[in-house]
């Protein structure tokens, strides 16, 4: 092993050790499910924002956002710019009315005045569907780092991902994942920081210089400051649409406005994690990606016979943290990037596992009649299951660039989650059928299109070209289930969808009591 590897393999091996023996403090406290599934409602807004800061601050974040502007330059700008404007749209509209109206997962908001099992039923799927697309964006971005480290094949990298999160969900819950979660936030924190600080450096913090820099060596030129090298015009806008309005379903973090003891400590807590991200975003799309484009140009090792990045585009910014930090800071950063990946998979795990367990098994299937250790049984059973799951689908997806696939998260979030969500809320009108209608219509579009689309049917299946021409379905998809959920709940003149607009009624009354 490389001296590289082992400051790696150290800074790794601490972390590690640290939330091991957090997960065993954790389990020694976590007594119920509130405690499982919501830390007690004993999180500060500060801490709760910098874990879910730590949510966004994933492999996709980084590792993706930062190759797509090494290779395409402005077009990136989107996934910052519509995640932000996401984070802004659940502080005002979801933050608090989610955090008064549930327990502890998206289904238990999306249900609260419609028809229990029904609603619940279908929005677990969706939360898996979210879920396991996103674990899988998580774990190629892990398997790839590993391999590019240590050598290791790709399929024991992600096995060995696979295991830790299981035990970190499993024994500890959400206490243990949200320590986890601010730790390694805190690790991002000042790895990004000195690695922007770092590149900035070796053009005299001339951020102009670094951009003239950056024109002249890439292939694109003067196009790289220019929107339509990556994106054209409707795939630019159905992509934003599925970033801004997914953001406000993903089931992982609407779970943590339960850990905080109320809905204001909620709201600050995406206040704090928008001040951060929002910083941190900056530092990757402006500076990091920018700046690897002329310092990769001609840097040693970086590229393979072929020319090609060594690990991808996935791995630019690892290759940046040696050119512009040697390969001290490289071991820090990789390591940091792996506890990051390892963090937000046990997020994932547990907000699938709790819609297995909580959403299907406790609500759906024993009619709420289940104890809370049973329950508890059933959720470690799901996060072992869901380690094993994707696994597998990681392997089947390793060469897939790990932005596009997050994005794809946001497609289905978008379509699927937030229109039931949003309107649950704040139209009277909905009712379960036109819920069930318009959130299957979502969820079916979306994967069709997906399926249909160039990255899977041209790229994984072998044909000739795509059926449905544009890589992100969200701007056909999301329209589709607003206007089916309206459609069939307008028409909806049944007995229970009186009551379904009755408790609405009640509920508003109580919100606002």
């Amino acid at each position: 092993m490389s001296g590289l590897n082992l400051v790696a393999a150290a800074t790794f091996g601490v972390f590690v050790a640290i939330t091991l023996a957090i997960t065993w403090w954790a389990a020694r406290h976590t007594q119920s499910a509130h405690d499982f599934y919501a830390a007690g409602s004993r999180i500060t807004g500060a801490q709760n924002g910098l874990a879910i800061a730590g949510d966004f601050l994933s492999a996709a974040t980084f590792l993706g956002i930062t190759g797509l502007t090494y290779l395409f330059g402005l077009d990136a700008v989107v996934y910052v710019l519509s995640a932000l404007t996401g984070l802004a749209l659940m502080t005002l509209l979801i933050a608090e009315p989610f955090r008064r109206l549930g327990r502890f997962t998206l289904s238990d908001v999306a249900a609260y005045r419609l028809r229990q099992k029904p609603v619940r039923a279908f929005t677990a799927v969706t939360s898996l569907v979210v879920v396991l697309f996103y674990l899988v964006s998580q774990m190629v971005g892990a398997g790839a780092l590993i391999q590019l480290l240590s050598g290791l094949p790709y399929a024991g990298a992600v096995a060995i991902i696979g295991a830790l999160m299981t035990i970190y969900v499993t024994a500890g819950g959400m206490v243990a994942t949200t320590w986890v979660q601010i730790i390694k936030a805190v690790l991002m924190l000042i790895g990004i920081a000195v690695l922007a600080f770092s590149t900035l450096q070796q053009f005299d913090f001339d951020l102009l210089r670094l951009y003239r820099e950056a024109s002249a060596a890439h292939a694109l030129g003067g196009r790289i400051f220019a929107p339509g090298a990556m994106l054209d015009p409707v795939s630019t806008v159905s992509l934003a649409l599925a970033l801004v309005f997914g953001f406000v379903g993903l089931p992982h973090v609407l779970m943590r406005l339960y850990t905080v003891p109320d809905a204001r400590a909620a709201y600050h807590s995406m206040l704090y994690a928008t001040l951060i991200i929002g910083v941190i975003s900056a530092f990757v799309f402006f500076v990091i990606g920018y700046g690897a484009i002329p310092l990769l140009a001609d840097a040693p090792g970086v590229r393979d016979a072929g020319g090609k990045i060594v690990g991808g585009s996935n791995m630019v910014a690892v290759h940046l943290a040696r050119v512009v930090a040697g390969d001290f800071f490289l071991g820090f950063i990789s390591a940091s990037v792996f506890a990051t990946i390892l963090a937000v998979v046990a997020g994932l795990t547990l907000a699938g596992a709790s819609a297995l367990s909580h959403d299907l098994y406790a609500n759906v299937l024993r009619h709420g009649q289940a104890n809370e250790q049973e329950e508890l049984r059933v959720t470690r059973g799901a996060a072992l299951a869901l380690g094993v799951i994707s696994i597998l689908l990681a392997v089947l997806f390793e060469k897939q660039n790990i932005a596009y696939m997050a994005s794809l998260v946001f497609a289905i979030s978008a379509s699927a989650n937030f229109p039931i969500l949003i309107l649950a809320i704040y139209w009277r009108g909905l009712t379960t059928r036109g819920a069930l209608a318009g959130g299957g219509v979502g969820l079916v579009t979306t994967i069709a299109l997906i399926l249909l689309g160039p990255t899977v049917w041209v790229e994984i299946l072998g044909n000739a070209k795509p059926i449905f021409p544009w890589m992100y379905p969200a701007l056909f998809s999301m329209p589709a289930a607003f206007l089916v959920t309206w459609l069939v709940s307008a028409l909806d003149r049944s007995p229970a969808a009186e009551e379904d607009r009755r408790q609405f009624d009640l509920q508003f009354q109580q919100l606002n009591s």
